[in-house]
C-alpha cells in the first residue's frame, strides 16, 4: 500500500526528487510459505543494549548501481514500490515508529519500536543527464553526487523518535544509463546483517513475481534477545533521550573505491601467515590480511610520528558467537573491538605481525565476553559507539565481504557496483564488500583526509594489491586530490 506525500518534486545536488510516498506493508502470497509469518496486529519491540547504543549513530546507507532496465520510467518505479511493500510485510517492525517514554522526575528514558505499520518512505528521483554509470564507476574517486542517492542523510537514530520520521526509507534514482537503488535504515533498530537480509529479500521478491517457491532468503527472526539479568525495557538514566546524543562534525574527507582480486587477496593472506609461521597459533584470515595491508599503508600515508599510537577498530558480528542469537536475527548484534600499536611497530614488524594484532582483537570477543558486556551495559550505559572515530590516527572497518551485494538482481540484471551514502563518513573509515567477481575478491570504500588519500594512491606498495582498470594512477590521483 502506498500513500503519496506532499511536496513531491524538488532538486538536491544534481538529483531531482520526482515523488515521495509512504509504503505500508502489503499482504502477499509469500506469507503463506512455510516459516514465513508477519503479524497484522500492532506490537512493541523493546530495544536491547546492542540497539540502544546505536541511537547516536547515523542511519545505515547502502545501495547498488544497476544497468538500465529494458523498460524504465513509472513501470519500474511502481514495480519496485510494490515489491518493497511486500518485503515490509515480512519485516513488519520496520514499518513502525520509534517511541520514547520519558519520566523526567525519575530521570529515566525507555525507547521501543512500535509496530504500527505506518510505513517506510519511498523516494523516486532522477539524476541530471550527465550522471552516468561511468561517472560513478569510472575512477577510484567516488563523486559527491552519490550521497544524493540516499534518503535521510544526516539523521541519527534518535532523530526518529516520537514518530517524526520512519525508521526505513528506500530511494530509486534513475541515471542516464542505469538505476541506483538505495536504502537507509535506522541503526538503532538493526545492523548490517539485517540490512542486507532485507535488501536481498526485496530484490528476490521483485524478481519472483510472487512465486513463493523462488524466495529463498532466510525469514527474519523478529524477536529480540536479552540476557537474563537485563531489565526489559532497558531504562536509561537520562531526563530526555536527546541528552545522550552527541553530534560530530569532523574535517572534510575524500573517498575512493578500491577493488582487490581473489589472487591479490590470497597473496596477502599467504604472506601474512608465512611471516607468522611458528609464532601464530591460529590462521590469519583473508580479511585480516587485507585490513593489515590497509593499516600499514594508511599509517605511511598519514605520516604518523613513529612513537604515536594508532588503532584499528573492527566491527564484529555476534551471530554465531552467541548461541541464542540466530543468523537471521533482525536487530543489532554487532560490537566493536580495537587493536593498538605504535606507528613504528606497524611499519617495522610487517604485514603478518599487524594482521595478528587484528586477529587477537577479534578472538577476544568470545561468547562469555559478549554476553557479559551486554548483560552489564544497563548499569552504566555508554553511548560512545563512535568515540575516537574522529582521531587522525584511527582506522575503522564496518560491513562485511560475506554480505550478498551482487546477488541483488531485481529482475533485469546484476549490480554493476555498490556504494554507500554520507553516513559516518569520517577520516579512516573503510567499508568492505564482497567483490563483484566473486570468490575471495573484495571491494573497499575508504575515506581519508584529502592529502593522505592522495599519498595513498601514489603508494606503490598499497596500489600493488589493488585491481585497477581504465584510468592511469596519475589521473586517479588527481581526482582524489581535488
Amino acid at each position: 500500500m502506498v500513500t503519496m506525500m506532499e511536496g513531491s518534486a524538488s532538486a538536491f545536488h544534481g538529483v531531482h526528487i520526482v515523488s515521495r510516498r509512504l509504503v505500508r506493508p502489503s499482504p502477499s502470497p509469500l506469507l503463506a510459505s512455510p516459516g514465513r509469518t508477519a503479524s497484522s496486529e500492532p506490537g512493541t519491540v523493546h530495544l536491547t543494549p546492542w540497539d540502544l547504543q546505536m541511537l547516536t549513530v547515523d542511519y545505515i546507507q547502502k545501495g547498488v548501481l544497476l544497468p538500465k532496465p529494458p523498460a524504465g520510467g513509472e513501470h519500474l518505479v511502481e514495480r519496485l514500490a510494490s515489491s518493497f511493500a511486500r518485503t515490509l510485510a515480512l519485516f513488519y517492525p520496520f514499518a513502525g515508529r520509534l517511541v520514547v517514554n520519558e519520566s523526567g522526575g525519575n530521570k529515566s528514558v525507555t525507547v521501543s519500536l512500535h509496530c504500527t505499520g505506518d510505513g517506510a518512505e519511498f523516494v523516486h528521483a532522477v539524476a541530471v543527464p550527465d550522471i552516468t554509470v561511468a561517472e560513478i564507476t569510472g575512477s577510484l574517486h567516488v563523486p559527491r553526487i552519490v550521497r544524493s542517492f540516499f534518503p535521510f542523510d544526516g539523521l541519527v537514530g534518535a532523530d526518529a523518535v516520537a514518530g517524526s520520521c520512519p525508521v526505513l526509507a528506500a530511494q530509486v534514482t534513475e541515471l542516464a544509463d542505469g538505476v541506483f537503488i538505495a536504502m537507509s535504515l535506522n541503526h538503532g533498530v538493526a545492523d548490517g546483517t539485517t540490512f542486507w537480509n532485507l535488501f536481498n529479500t526485496w530484490s528476490e521478491i521483485s524478481r519472483s513475481c510472487g512465486d513463493a517457491d523462488r524466495v529463498s532468503t532466510p525469514a527474519p527472526v523478529l524477536d529480540r534477545w536479552f540476557p537474563d539479568t537485563c531489565p526489559v525495557p532497558v531504562p536509561l538514566p537520562f531526563a530526555k533521550l536527546q541528552d545522550v546524543v552527541r553530534r560530530f562534525h569532523g574535517p572534510p574527507v575524500e573517498e575512493c573505491f578500491f577493488t582487490f582480486s581473489a589472487e591479490s587477496i590470497m597473496k596477502l593472506k599467504a604472506r601474512a601467515n608465512a611471516e607468522m609461521a611458528g609464532a601464530a597459533t591460529a590462521s590469519i584470515s583473508s580479511l585480516q590480511s587485507l585490513l593489515a595491508h590497509l593499516w600499514r599503508s594508511v599509517t605511511r600515508a598519514r605520516r604518523i610520528p613513529r612513537q604515536q599510537e594508532t588503532s584499528y577498530t573492527v566491527l564484529v558480528g555476534c551471530r554465531g558467537r552467541v548461541k541464542r542469537v540466530p543468523h537471521a536475527y533482525a536487530g543489532n548484534a554487532v560490537v566493536r573491538c580495537t587493536a593498538k600499536a605504535t606507528a613504528s611497530e606497524i611499519l617495522e614488524n610487517g604485514l603478518g605481525w599487524t594482521a595478528w594484532q587484528l586477529n587477537r582483537a577479534v578472538a577476544s570477543q568470545d561468547e562469555a565476553a559478549l554476553v557479559e558486556s551486554v548483560a552489564s551495559w544497563h548499569r552504566v550505559p555508554r553511548f560512545a559507539y563512535l568515540e575516537g572515530w574522529w582521531h587522525p590516527t584511527v582506522v575503522v572497518t564496518g560491513n562485511s565481504p560475506r554480505f550478498d551485494v551482487y546477488g541483488n538482481d531485481f529482475v533485469w540484471g546484476r549490480p554493476v557496483a555498490v556504494r554507500s551514502g554520507g553516513a559516518n563518513k569520517v577520516d579512516g573509515r573503510a567499508t568492505v564488500y564482497e567483490g563483484r567477481d566473486g570468490g575471495c575478491s573484495m571491494g573497499m570504500e575508504l575515506c581519508l583526509a584529502p592529502e593522505a588519500l592522495a599519498r595513498l594512491v601514489a603508494d606503490d606498495e598499497f596500489m600493488g594489491a589493488v585491481t585497477t582498470a581504465g584510468e592511469s594512477f596519475h589521473s586517479q590521483l588527481w581526482k582524489c586530490d581535488g
